[in-house]
C-alpha cells in the first residue's frame, strides 16, 4: 500500500474571509452569552492551543499589513535546534512553547518572545516510524502545559519551569493501538478536563482530570474502531456543550460533560486516516477526508435521546494538511489528492465560488482580512479573499531547498507571524507601517 505524504500531521486548518462589496467580513465571533450557541473559546490569553482561542484558525488581530514587499515582511529572528517535527507554537503571557524530536526524545521547549530559551524538557520517546518527527501542538491552561507525544504519552508540565506534574499513557489505559503514522492529536483543555481520543477497546474518547490525569469520563468504543490524527473542537448547541472529532472511520460528537455519544457519520478512506479538524457553525458541522467521503456538511438536529446528523452536501475538495475554515458564509480549503489548489466554498450549498492555484495544499491562518498561507512546498503567501476572487498581495519562499512537507500551521499574534519548518522557527513583523 502506498503511503500518502500528508499523514504525519494532526488536523489542519485553512481560513479565509468573505466580504460584502469590497469590505472584509470579521471572522472573530463575540464571546458567547449564557446559553448562546457557537464555538467556545479558551479562557486563557493569547494563542493558548491548536489553531488559536477557538481552535478555528482565526487570529484576533488588527493593524496588519495589507501587502508585503517583494522579499516578504521583516524577519525579527529565527530559532534553530527545535528538532524534527510539524507542530506549531503556542504563545501565552510572553512565553512560546513548541515541540520537536531531538535524538531519541520528544522535547518540549519554551522561549521568550525575543527567541531566547527558557527551558527544555522531555515528554517520552521520539517517533522513529514512518515520517519521523513531533506531531502534536501543546495546550496551555492555568500555568500548565499539556502535550501528547506520538506514542500516547500525555504529560502535564509546569509552564514556568517545565517540570512534569503528571503523565499517563492513554493507549495503555484505554487499550488502544498506535496508528501507522502515529498519534497527532492536539489536546483540548475543557475546564477541569483534558480531552483525549485513544480509540481503544476501553474508550473512543475520554476526559482526564487536568490536575491529576485520572479519568473523569469515557465514551464507549465504536466496534473495531481506532483513533486517527484529528484534533477536537468544543461548541455549544441545543443546550449542550459538545466535543466533535474524528476517528479512523467516523466523524462524531459527544456531550462534553458526560462523554455520551451523540452522533456518528461515515468518514472512511482506505488508509483509515482522518486528519482535518471539524468545522462547526450555526447548527451544522463539516467533516472532510480524502479518498472517501471528501468534504461533507451535516445539519445537526436535537432529538429526545441525543442529536442526529443529516447529510446536506458534499464538496469534491479533499483537505488534509489544511482542512477548511468558515469565515462569514464561505469555507476556504485546499485540496490534497486531485485538486491541489485553494477553494472558496459556499457554506450553505457546497458550491465552489472561486479557485486559486498560486499555492499548493497547505495551511493558513486568517487575520485582519487576510489569509496567511504556508503551503507544503515552503511557499508563504498573503491572500486577500473577496467575493468571487482571491488576490495574492504578498509572497516569499521560507525554505531555499526543495521540500514537500512544510506542514506546520502559521500563527499570527500581536503583529507577528510565526512559521515553523522542522528544526527552525521564524518570526516576522507583519504590522502595518
Amino acid at each position: 500500500m502506498p503511503q500518502p505524504r500528508w499523514v504525519c500531521l494532526a488536523a489542519c486548518c485553512l481560513l479565509g474571509a468573505l466580504a460584502p462589496a469590497e469590505t472584509a467580513v470579521s471572522a472573530v465571533p463575540a464571546g458567547l452569552a449564557a446559553g448562546e450557541e457557537g464555538l467556545i473559546a479558551s479562557p486563557q490569553p493569547d494563542w493558548p492551543q491548536w489553531r488559536g482561542p477557538r481552535r478555528d484558525g482565526v487570529a484576533e488581530e488588527t493593524g496588519l499589513r495589507a501587502e508585503w514587499p517583494e522579499d516578504g515582511p521583516t524577519l525579527l529572528w529565527r530559532i534553530g535546534g527545535l528538532g524534527r517535527g510539524w507542530s506549531s507554537p503556542i504563545i501565552v503571557d510572553g512565553t512560546l512553547y513548541v515541540t520537536g524530536d531531538v535524538g531519541d526524545d520528544l522535547v518540549v521547549s519554551a522561549f521568550n518572545l525575543d527567541g531566547a530559551p527558557r527551558w527544555r524538557t522531555v515528554n517520552g520517546r521520539a517517533w522513529k516510524g514512518p515520517y519521523p518527527g513531533a506531531r502534536a501542538t501543546c495546550a496551555y491552561a492555568e500555568g500548565r502545559v499539556y502535550h501528547m507525544n506520538a506514542h500516547g504519552r500525555v504529560a502535564c508540565l509546569d509552564a514556568r519551569t517545565g517540570n512534569e506534574r503528571w503523565a499517563v499513557n492513554v493507549l495503555d489505559r484505554f487499550q488502544g493501538k498506535n496508528i501507522t503514522w502515529a498519534l497527532s492529536e492536539c489536546l483540548l483543555v475543557d475546564g477541569p478536563r483534558v480531552i483525549v481520543t485513544p480509540g481503544g477497546e476501553k474508550g473512543l474518547i475520554a476526559a482526564l482530570d487536568k490536575r491529576t490525569g485520572r479519568t473523569r469520563w469515557v465514551t464507549p468504543p465504536i466496534a473495531e474502531e481506532r483513533t486517527s490524527h484529528a484534533s477536537p473542537i468544543l461548541f455549544r448547541y441545543a443546550g449542550r456543550r459538545i466535543i466533535a472529532n474524528n476517528s479512523a472511520g467516523h466523524g462524531f460528537g459527544v456531550d462534553a460533560e458526560t462523554g455520551e455519544l451523540l452522533w456518528t457519520v461515515p468518514l472512511k478512506n482506505r488508509f483509515g486516516t482522518n486528519v482535518a479538524t471539524p468545522v462547526y457553525h450555526a447548527g451544522s458541522i463539516y467533516y472532510a477526508t480524502p479518498y472517501g467521503e471528501l468534504g461533507r456538511q451535516y445539519r445537526l438536529r436535537p432529538t429526545g435521546e441525543g442529536v442526529t446528523a443529516e447529510h446536506l452536501w458534499t464538496s469534491p475538495v479533499d483537505p488534509v494538511t489544511g482542512c477548511a475554515v468558515l469565515v462569514g458564509d464561505t469555507l476556504y480549503a485546499a485540496g490534497y489528492r486531485r485538486l491541489r489548489r485553494w477553494f472558496a466554498i459556499d457554506w450553505e450549498t457546497g458550491e465552489t465560488q472561486h479557485e486559486l492555484d498560486d499555492f499548493t495544499t497547505g495551511a493558513a491562518i486568517y487575520a485582519d482580512g487576510r489569509l496567511y498561507v504556508l503551503d507544503q512546498d515552503g511557499n508563504v503567501g498573503l491572500v486577500d479573499p473577496r467575493p468571487g476572487r482571491m488576490e495574492v498581495t504578498g509572497r516569499f519562499r521560507l525554505i531555499d531547498e526543495r521540500v514537500r512537507d512544510a506542514w506546520a500551521h502559521p500563527v499570527v499574534l500581536d503583529g507577528r507571524l510565526y512559521l515553523r519548518y522542522h528544526d527552525s522557527l521564524w518570526c516576522y513583523d507583519v504590522r502595518a507601517r
